[in-house]
């Protein structure tokens, strides 16, 4: 310390202003001395050891690759959702035709707001009328005829209702009007709330209760502060009846898709799935090991997997006019009844199909055995689901199905002839076992465990038989209500 003192000891005795000189020419000195080693060639330099730059590259090289890894990743997304949305459209070329319908439709009722007659006619309500546009129309005419229709009444009878209301609470006086309508939106929207559980409602007029229940509430609360209540609720409605006729409009004329004819053809389209699942189970049962006979058997999912869609149908084309060849009271509970027993058949088709891959197998000698008349059996069962499948496809009356229906029974009875003797011969081995003079017999009986499996195969096969004779009494009920031609193959 003393040191350092004494060494500063001389500038202690300065003033102010030469300390100032002193500065100034330590300054120029230090500059002086920079320009030199400038000119000497010599620069500052920091020193940075060479592993932090390698650390600072390579953390940089790898945010650089995970960025491109997750563009990449962006980049194929979208070109899977494109592929995806490509193949849908190569599929079904009807879904981009009903996407262009939805935007002829919203540029028709959108001329009410860009063509001023129109605007001066509905004024700002004919938001509702684009509203409407966006929530009442469908894929299938019957859909987007359901919920035009429940819109439009639930809207007229929420309104009238809502006015109505409206017009008893203010004769009660100021003090009981609000009183009067918070009562009424409460009860009145508990039970159309609890009308929406009600199978029946809730099948044909769910949207409509719903549009009951925001329309009523919407007049009514706001007609406690709103003084033309009628002429609002007059623009909602005439708004909401244009752009239900637009839907409809739209809907019927360009393209249509109706549902009713949906159904038609998923009926008829599930017999043949039935039929080719029935045929491909025995054939896959009674295969040879080295052939490769695919999925075939496996149509029936499809089938089992129906029943929402046509029930969704056959609600929708209840609401549908008569188009092509279907009638205005065309029998479309009976489609119905149709594919319940279309399933209930391939029910019996799905335990068959588990059973051939069983690992409990019958001897192979006993499946030749047993092949002929088993093919036999599944080829008659199956020609009669093809010709209700023409039947129903051709909406005519056939002859030929009776012809079919005779064959498969007179299969039915030599299957069971069949069956019989195997029961036969395996009941002798149980006779004879304890007769040692009989060898001879008892190596040409069947034991009678082999034949449980063939007995099973042989119950599911006379199960799917009586099942196949319930689908073709449900059909001619529906050829006769929808009174389908009737047309004589024999003639031709």
């Amino acid at each position: 310390m003393p040191s350092i003192f004494h060494g500063l000891s001389p500038l202690l005795h300065l003033s102010i202003p030469e300390i100032v000189e002193l500065e100034t020419t330590i300054l120029y000195e230090t500059l002086q001395t920079g320009q030199k080693m400038a000119s000497n060639g010599l620069e500052w330099k920091v020193n940075v050891p060479r592993e932090t730059l390698a650390t600072e590259h390579g953390v940089t090289k790898r945010m650089y690759t995970q960025l491109q890894g997750q563009i990449l990743k962006i980049l194929m997304h979208i070109g899977s959702f494109l592929e995806k949305a490509r193949n849908i459209a190569a599929s079904d070329p009807r879904k981009v035709i009903h996407g262009v319908k939805a935007g002829i439709a919203l540029s028709l009722v959108s001329f009410f707001y860009y063509m001023r007659p129109l605007y001066d006619g509905v004024g700002g309500n004919a938001m509702w009328a684009i509203m409407t546009v966006v929530m009442a129309f469908e894929y299938f005419v019957g859909a987007t005829i359901s919920k035009a229709f429940n819109r439009t009444c639930a809207t007229f009878l929420g309104g009238s209702i809502g006015v109505g209301v409206h017009w008893i609470a203010s004769q009660c006086g100021e003090e009981l009007k609000p009183v009067i309508l918070q009562v009424s939106v409460t009860i009145l929207a508990a039970v159309a709330t609890f009308s929406r559980f009600i199978p029946s409602v809730k099948a044909r007029f769910d949207y409509g209760v719903m549009i009951f229940i925001l329309t009523f509430s919407f007049v009514s609360v706001s007609g406690y502060r709103v003084d033309k209540l009628l002429e609002l609720a007059i623009n909602r409605v005439s708004t909401i009846a244009i752009g239900t006729s637009i839907c409809m409009f739209t809907g019927m004329l360009f393209y249509p898709v109706w549902a009713g004819k949906e159904l038609h053809n998923l009926i008829y389209k599930n017999l043949e799935r039935l039929a080719e699942s029935l045929d491909g189970c025995v054939t896959e049962y009674f295969k040879d090991k080295d052939d490769n006979l695919g999925r075939k058997h496996e149509s029936y999912k499809f089938v089992l997997n129906s029943k929402a869609g046509e029930e969704a149908m056959a609600s929708m084309a209840r609401w549908e006019p008569a188009h092509g060849r279907f009638k205005f009271r065309h029998p479309w509970k009976q489609y119905l009844k149709v594919g319940a027993s279309i399933r209930s058949c391939a029910y019996c088709i799905e335990t068959l199909s588990g059973f051939i891959n069983s690992e409990v197998q019958a001897p192979e000698l006993l499946k030749k055995h047993m092949k002929e008349v088993c093919m036999t059996l599944s080829s008659s069962s199956s020609n009669v689901l093809k010709e209700l499948a023409m039947t129903t496809k051709t909406m005519t009356k056939s002859t030929k199905t009776h012809f079919f229906m005779q064959e498969m029974n007179f299969a039915v009875q030599s299957f069971q002839n069949m069956f019989k003797d195997l029961s036969e011969q395996a009941l002798l081995l149980t006779e004879h076992e304890a007769d040692e003079e009989k060898t001879a017999q008892r190596t040409k009986t069947i034991p009678i465990m082999a034949i449980f499996p063939i007995a099973t195969m042989a119950t599911l096969l006379i199960e799917i038989t009586e099942r196949v004779a319930g689908i073709v009494v449900e059909v001619e009920n529906m050829a006769a209500q929808a009174e389908f031609e009737v047309v004589n193959y024999e003639k031709k």
